[in-house]
């Protein structure tokens, strides 16, 4: 049972965006993140030298040195990880950045928030890009009703049978489906969706979200067949929607 009351004496966990590639931060991101980050000098981070680099974009003149920073990733002892929030037990604000987008969704750092829960530390999300609402925005598809799959598998008959499910599912369920891939296996992707899902099945590619060479388009099975479109290590998110 979560006690409230220890709010006051630890310090909070804010969970931190950050951008989906090389924009300007401060293009992306609310003034909000900022000002959070001049307070901070406790992290917890997937990559440490991508999260250095993302917070000096933002805020050249704080001193890295003085930086405490906890990698989170699949390098990660299990056991180690309560440690992390350690600073927070001891009134410290801390800070929880992923490696692009905000923490927690497709993100190792769901585990550090469920913890903090656990130990009753307040937990205080912050607004940025997020590639899957922004592609389900983009889409035209069903944002009332939607469904986060990650990866499909790689072999690729269970791939095969897994696109035709999540088509099944999209029309008993009238819901889209989304899910990403590998960036370099992408073209792949695109082209066993249009090899396996019905004609007139909608398929959305939204690659480079907020970046100058952001693509989005939503259109058939069909359509794609005869569309040209290069998504080759572009990070990318599919949306499917079986048409009613």
């Amino acid at each position: 049972m979560v006690n409230q009351t220890n709010f006051k004496y630890f310090g909070k966990l804010y969970l931190i965006p950050t951008t989906l590639g090389t924009a300007e931060p401060m293009e992306v991101l609310p003034e909000k993140v900022r000002s959070v980050l001049e307070t901070l000098e406790h992290f917890i981070v997937e990559n440490e030298k991508t999260a250095r680099r993302h917070i000096k974009a933002i805020l050249p003149e704080k001193n890295q040195q003085k930086l405490k920073i906890h990698s989170l990733n699949k390098f990660t002892k299990t056991t180690e990880i309560p440690s992390f929030l350690n600073a927070c037990k001891e009134g410290i604000n801390t800070g929880l950045m992923s490696e692009a987008g905000c923490p927690g969704v497709a993100d190792p750092g769901a585990e550090i928030v469920k913890i903090a829960h656990r130990e009753s530390i307040q937990v205080v999300p912050l607004v940025g890009p997020s590639s899957i609402l922004l592609a389900l925005m983009a889409s035209g598809m069903n944002g009332q009703s939607f469904s986060f799959h990650g990866y499909l598998s790689i072999d690729k008959r269970e791939r095969k049978q897994e696109i035709k499910f999540l088509e099944r599912l999209s029309s008993e369920k009238k819901q889209a489906q989304v899910f990403i891939e590998t960036p370099y296996r992408n073209n792949k992707m695109l082209e066993d969706l249009t090899q396996n899902l019905h004609p007139d099945t909608q398929i959305c590619v939204a690659c480079d979200l907020t970046l100058p060479s952001e693509y989005i388009i939503s259109q058939s099975a069909t359509a794609w067949k005869k569309t040209k479109a290069d998504l080759h290590k572009r990070p990318a998110i599919f949306i499917i929607q079986k048409e009613f």
